[in-house]
């Protein structure tokens, strides 16, 4: 499932003449484009979903949102790496050689 995730704004620039902000979704840094948003800016919250930021957000809707992401495992499951997931839910070992936690093998 794709989510639309709130994330905050850490530093904007410009490549190859497109607005571009590193997003700190609760821990999770990804690079988002602002086109949709030209006028966000640092330290402001944004609603991005498939690495467009699509509407601007305060700060404590934003935190409850990602608190209950959290809760929920859902962050995980969003920015989690579809490779890895796929090893634990078939038992594989993990890189370092290492058994999946038991949580993991559910």
């Amino acid at each position: 499932m794709c989510l639309a995730v709130p994330g905050k704004v850490m530093d904007i620039e410009v490549r190859d003449g497109t607005r571009m902000a590193t997003v700190d979704f609760g821990g999770v840094v990804k690079e988002v484009c602002l086109e949709y948003l030209p006028d966000l800016q640092v330290g402001e919250y944004a609603i991005v979903h498939v690495g467009f930021a699509l509407q601007r957000l305060d700060e404590q809707s934003a935190r409850q949102t990602l608190d209950l992401f959290a809760t929920l495992g859902m962050l995980q499951e969003e920015f989690a790496d579809p490779w890895e997931l796929a090893a634990e839910a078939g038992g594989a070992p993990w890189p370092d050689g290492s058994e999946a936690p038991q949580e993991a093998q559910k």
